[in-house]
């Protein structure tokens, strides 16, 4: 992987912003270059969140994604904004539980996963983002599922320790979704 410009997108409290730091996270462990920017409107759970991923071979020269070449959109707004700036060839991954859409563009690659569902039938909604990582990562091939583990282990507050167990599960179900 030269360079991969990733964009996750949705409604803020979906955990757009962690989703993306476990990426980040797991690129520099990898010992990649890196870089995560987070943006959300004032209104935060509810409103719009997307973050800017970053992961290269060489020094990234700046963390704002014009053409990604990667859209994870978690619900319709994203899909929206974001579709028509993927680049040709690229791959979007879609939260067919929350989008009731498909993708217009022909010349990428889509991967449609019922996220929001799946995270409910493991018991709770807000999983949704980890199963979204799931399927991001079996559709790209980005990482390997260890280097995301450890990334949630790491990145989980000690306080919540308990929820790496149940997002590692989630992430796994988008994997094999």
């Amino acid at each position: 992987m030269k360079s991969e410009n990733i964009i996750i997108a949705g409604f803020g409290g979906q955990g757009i912003l962690f989703a993306g730091k476990l990426l980040a996270y797991a690129a520099m462990v990898a010992g990649k270059e890196i870089s995560w920017l987070p943006s959300y409107g004032p209104e935060m759970r509810g409103g719009t969140a997307n973050c800017h991923v970053v992961i290269s071979e060489e020094p990234v020269g700046s963390p704002i994604i014009v053409n990604p070449d990667v859209l994870i959109s978690m619900n319709r707004p994203s899909l929206d904004k974001f579709e028509n700036s993927v680049i040709e060839g690229g791959t979007i991954v879609v939260d067919k539980s929350l989008i009731d859409r498909k993708v217009t563009r022909t010349d990428v690659r889509v991967k449609y996963v019922e996220a929001t569902k799946i995270a409910m039938e493991l018991g709770n909604a807000a999983l949704a983002n980890m199963v979204m990582v799931g399927a991001f990562l079996k559709e790209t091939g980005a990482f390997i599922l260890d280097e995301i583990k450890d990334a949630i282990v790491k990145n989980i507050p000690k306080t919540k320790q308990a929820l790496a167990e149940i997002d590692i599960k989630a992430m796994v179900a988008g994997y094999n979704a």
